[in-house]
């Protein structure tokens, strides 16, 4: 019968071990939140600008992720 054969011992991460190391990780997640926040302040300063009447005089396009 032909089968998955099952090693005992060392397993490699899932995902390669450069990009799974818990360092790598973070950086990868704080660059992630500062671009959300990035994109939530530009949301918030449309809003803002929408509801004290300012028409925006060109449409932004903001970076997306």
């Amino acid at each position: 019968m032909h089968g998955h054969h099952h090693r005992r011992g060392f397993r490699r991460p899932p995902f390669g071990r450069r990009w799974y190391s818990s360092e790598n990780v973070l950086e990868r997640l704080e660059s992630y939140q500062r671009d959300l926040e990035q994109e939530l302040a530009d949301v918030s300063d449309l809003i803002t600008r929408l509801r004290a009447g300012a028409e925006p005089s060109a449409p932004q396009q903001t970076a997306t992720v």
